[in-house]
């Protein structure tokens, strides 16, 4: 019988991560440097190289499953698509006028970030729908038409739709769309409000279909990039794409809806984390070379999220501190993610204070330790300086070190500006880097009323483990895994991954005065939307859950809960809201009147053959030697024993290097696998 096989694939900022995982669960793995190029290229490489090393050909993959942060790039970059909007007469300037919170209280002189369709692009029509669905004003085609005509001389290659209330009545959005075809043509990307997001909202919802329609041409060339690299070389299995929420879409549905995969990387390794994580409460921590991204899974659940924010200085959903990136209302994994990666570039600014990113070195040149040319310090150079890294080589070889030139860099362009030696420079540029990292796991915690020191943290990542015990220490954490494979778990997390769709509509209704009737009508038109995808992905069975976004009368936003109860309690909603308004904003208000604000309908079909697999590591050469490393002034510089998982238990300090990841067990630390094969370091007391 043909060994059969998925393949999971995850392109990051600095490396490109490929599994195969047998019908056995043997799982083989590749690392190599992202492709910055042509992204396919480099994951018709891995992939090329994934294979043969199983001694397989292209004929047996089943499946890819496939991660990416192409899109959350094409908008941190502006690499986005020449977009034009269509607006409500009158609803013009929706995008410039934004919601009024700034991300920083007291910066007087902050500066909203300019909106993706500047104002020339940004075309009114004359129609009005009212909030019950009601024409108030008949859509004037030939407005749309002028309109049109004016974003064809401009050059665009994508049109929002976004009308008043489109997500009560669709009709004017849908008949401007068909317009927009006709005078603009088939190659213009097209989306519509009440399609992409069809909730109240008229800012998060205009932001949501704007961001889908500038990266849909974006993502349809990268698709088809990718295509063309598989086929060339002979893999000719069915592409999914990881979505932001989870979940696993068709490479066709991904093109059509290329905001639901923005988060599609970060998402893969906390769907991995809360499959494999030994304890139901942790937070996820994985550090690349670009970025760092933490989230929460608690009790064993993923912390999902309906309010978003891309292009800023870090992207999350915390309504704490909102307003610095470009609204996205679509479900995520409740993710922040911060520029602080391995390959983040120390900067000092005018006050002569010490940066750790956002700005990255990335795959090409990447840090100067690589040798490729870089010549800027980063975070990855100062731990090797450290004596974290191995000085000779990464990824077992496949990618040799300078590094001699890299503690040059460091001695010259850190240690001068703040008058250190090299050791204490890399030991700054160690601890801004770490510090810039609990920001992240702050957002995901803290801000949301759980106390960090209640989870264990589950890190991965290139370099995930390397850092692991120090945020633990910054955050009084006790207990850190890390998983097999950890550089490239991820990848691994794109396996797991079920195939998932949703869909939604404003419901706006106070709770004690739903028609239990309308509710269920509604529901069930819902259900019929999501099962007609799941049809189309080519799923027979699955399982459709129910969930409703409640709030406080009066509230700006809202938290979901689950609506599976048929027919539904809603005395048992409202204390369930109330549960969970109190773990998030730290109280409740009992005698305060709930609000149904929107009913949501998802459907998941679970693949249970990646999900029954033992994850077993790739074979590695056994490593037994002593490094000398240093541990901040308290412990300074210690011969530290460089071992492999196999050589554990051990308390620290020690140095645990693998094929694609190093762990550092500092001192005060002890270290053992469990039967899962992770590591697991606690903090003796």
């Amino acid at each position: 019988m043909t060994t059969r096989y998925l393949a999971g694939v995850d392109i990051g900022g600095t490396f490109t991560d490929l599994v195969l995982m047998d019908d056995g669960g043997t799982v083989h793995s590749e690392k190599l440097p992202t492709t910055p190029d042509d992204f396919g290229r480099g994951v018709a490489i891995g992939l090329r190289a994934a294979l043969d090393r199983a001694g397989a050909g292209p004929e047996a993959i089943e499946t890819v499953v496939h991660g990416t942060t192409v899109a959350t790039n094409a908008i941190l970059e502006g690499k986005i698509a020449r977009t034009g909007l269509l607006t409500t007469e009158g609803f013009r300037d929706v995008l410039e006028l934004r919601r009024l919170r700034i991300p920083e209280m007291y910066t007087l002189n902050w500066i909203k970030p300019p909106p993706i369709v500047p104002r020339r692009r940004r075309l009114e029509v004359r129609e009005r729908i009212g909030p019950r669905g009601e024409v108030r004003v008949p859509l004037d085609e030939a407005s749309v038409a002028a309109a049109c005509e004016r974003l064809a001389d401009e050059g665009v290659a994508a049109v929002a739709i976004s009308y008043l209330h489109a997500y009560a009545n669709p009709g004017h959005e849908r008949r401007a769309a068909d317009i927009a075809r006709e005078i603009l043509g088939s190659g213009v990307f097209i989306t519509c409000s009440s399609d992409i997001l069809p909730e109240i909202r008229e800012y998060e919802r205009t932001s949501t279909t704007v961001i889908n329609a500038c990266l849909g041409p974006v993502m349809v060339l990268y698709f088809d990039s990718l295509g063309r690299h598989l086929k060339e070389i002979g893999v000719a299995a069915p592409v999914r794409i990881m979505k932001s929420d989870g979940g696993a879409m068709s490479i066709d549905a991904a093109a059509r809806k290329p905001a639901h995969i923005v988060e599609s990387g970060p998402a893969a390794g906390v769907v991995g984390a809360a499959r494999h994580a030994p304890s139901g409460d942790s937070i996820t921590l994985d550090m690349g070379g670009t970025t760092a991204k933490a989230s929460m899974v608690e009790k064993g659940r993923i912390a999902r999220t309906g309010d978003y924010e891309v292009g800023a200085g870090i992207n999350l959903s915390s309504k704490l501190v909102m307003g610095g990136g470009y609204a996205l209302k679509l479900p995520v994994i409740d993710i922040s993610e911060i520029g602080a990666g391995g390959g983040s570039i120390v900067t000092f600014d005018r006050a002569g204070l010490m940066k750790v990113g956002p700005e990255s070195a990335g795959a090409v040149p990447g840090p100067v330790c690589y040798g490729r040319g870089g010549t800027d310090p980063t975070f990855t150079d100062a731990l090797l300086a450290l004596g974290y890294l191995n000085s000779n080589y990464l990824v077992d070889g496949d990618l040799p070190i300078d590094a001699n030139r890299a503690r040059a860099v460091l001695k010259e362009r850190v240690g001068a500006s703040l008058g250190r030696n090299l050791t204490d420079a890399a030991w700054g540029v160690f601890q801004v880097g770490c510090n810039a990292m609990v920001r992240a796991v702050k957002a995901v915690t803290t801000y949301r009323g759980r106390d960090p020191r209640d989870f264990s943290l589950f890190a991965f990542g290139g370099n995930g483990p390397t850092v692991a015990a120090e945020i633990a220490d910054l955050l009084d954490m006790r207990r850190v895994v890390i998983p097999p494979a950890p550089g490239v778990f991820s990848a691994y997390g794109l396996l797991l991954a079920d195939v998932q769709h949703e869909t939604s509509c404003g419901w706006l209704r106070p709770l004690s005065g739903i028609d239990p009737e309308k509710m269920e009508e509604t529901f069930q038109r819902l259900e019929e939307s999501v099962k007609s995808e799941m049809r189309r992905e080519g799923c027979e069975r699955y399982a459709v859950s129910r969930h409703a976004d409640l709030r406080y009368a009066g509230q700006a936003h809202e938290l979901t809960v689950s609506c599976d109860e048929r027919p539904p309690d809603f005395a048992k909603l409202a204390s369930e809201f109330g549960d969970e308004h109190e773990r998030t904003y730290g109280h409740k208000a009992e005698a305060e009147a709930v609000e149904c604000v929107t009913l949501r309908a998802t459907a998941r079909a679970a693949d249970g053959r990646a999900k029954n697999r033992k994850f077993r590591r790739r074979r590695e050469a056994e490593r037994a030697h002593v490094r000398r490393a240093y541990f901040g002034p308290a412990a300074g510089a210690v011969e530290t024993p460089v071992i492999d998982r196999r050589a554990l238990p051990r308390t620290g300090p020690a140095i645990v290097e693998e094929y694609d990841s190093t762990c550092v067990v500092p001192p005060g630390w002890s270290a053992r696998t469990d039967e899962a094969g992770n590591i697991v370091l606690e903090k003796s007391a």
